[in-house]
């Protein structure tokens, strides 16, 4: 008969929340996490955009967990009458 069978490392997975923007002048996009210093970056794509942060924040994360500046709350629409 066999023991118990081992135990399977889970992966904890974090999730950080990007504000992404395109450049009017050069074309690109332009994303950060809010409050976290240091994670932005741009590119062409939305994909690679998001590939960039990744890599950033994973950089970022191996000094330890950040202490984040802000927090990101979400976003609002502003509308305007104009007459």
């Amino acid at each position: 008969m066999s023991g118990p069978a081992p135990a399977i490392p889970r992966i904890a997975k974090k999730a950080f929340s990007a504000v992404i923007e395109r450049c009017p002048r050069t074309g690109l996009f332009v994303g950060f996490v809010p409050g976290f210093p240091g994670a932005h970056s741009q590119d062409e794509t939305l994909d690679e955009l998001n590939n960039n942060l990744r890599e950033v924040v994973s950089i970022l994360l191996e000094d330890g967990e950040p202490r984040l500046e802000s927090e990101l709350i979400g976003v609002q629409n502003v509308s305007l009458e104009q007459g």
